[in-house]
């Protein structure tokens, strides 16, 4: 899998991308990462990407001709291409998991204002959202988008059960994990973690997630 970041940050892009899974990642060859610079795409000697939005209002939207400009010179006839915005669909586990499956992805980044409304109508396949809340800009919502994503490719993980059994591929919430030591500070380990009965842990942890579910995501159930 290929994915591409076209950010106006790029290195808030790269610092997460050389680290931990997504490095491992790339190390074993699994997926390729990129975080280009808009900018250069930007025509003149300033590169300027954005503009003082028609009709007036606070802020700047960010112009369409460089990212119209870099789509062209990098996209391919499989490529999807996304656009964090928080006017896009929520992102949950299961378009992750979709996401997983494509050769080639592009991540566009907004900032400021938003970007001109003309790419999202012709030129990004997906608005996607990582939450109901407003970041900075669009890095690192990329960051997040693609590290759901990469952790899925088979292989990355090394276990294919951990990613089966995470938070939301189920559909529910992660049930409670202890390790040693046994006691701290007087806080023990559930004793049917200890019985060796894994047909009891099965049925308690399931247990478990629905309760946790039920408390904090009742969403989750439909």
């Amino acid at each position: 899998m290929k994915i591409q970041i076209l950010s106006l940050f790029p290195e808030i892009c790269r610092a997460a991308l050389d680290e931990s899974m997504m490095k491992r990642a790339q190390d074993k060859g699994f997926a390729t990462l990129e975080a280009l610079n808009l900018r250069d795409w930007a025509p003149g000697k300033h590169h300027v990407t954005d503009e003082a939005p028609y009709g007036g209002g606070p802020g700047m939207v960010m112009k369409i001709e460089p990212i119209y400009q870099a789509l062209e010179a990098i996209r391919t006839p499989e490529t999807k291409v996304i656009l964090m915005t928080p006017q896009g669909k929520k992102f949950t586990q299961s378009m992750a998991e979709s996401f997983a499956k494509e050769s080639h992805l592009i991540v566009l980044c907004g900032h400021y204002e938003g970007v001109d409304q003309r790419v999202a109508d012709h030129l990004v396949d997906e608005e996607i959202s990582i939450g109901d809340y407003v970041l900075t800009n669009g890095a690192i919502s990329a960051v997040v988008f693609v590290d759901a994503i990469v952790r899925l490719i088979p292989g990355v993980l090394g276990d294919e059960q951990s990613a089966q059994s995470e938070s939301f591929s189920s559909g529910r919430l992660d049930y409670p994990n202890y390790t040693r030591p046994e006691t701290f500070q007087g806080w023990s380990v559930p004793p049917i973690l200890l019985s060796g009965n894994h047909a009891a842990i099965e049925k308690w942890r399931q247990a478990e997630a629905l309760r946790l579910t039920t408390e904090r995501r009742p969403d989750l159930l439909g």
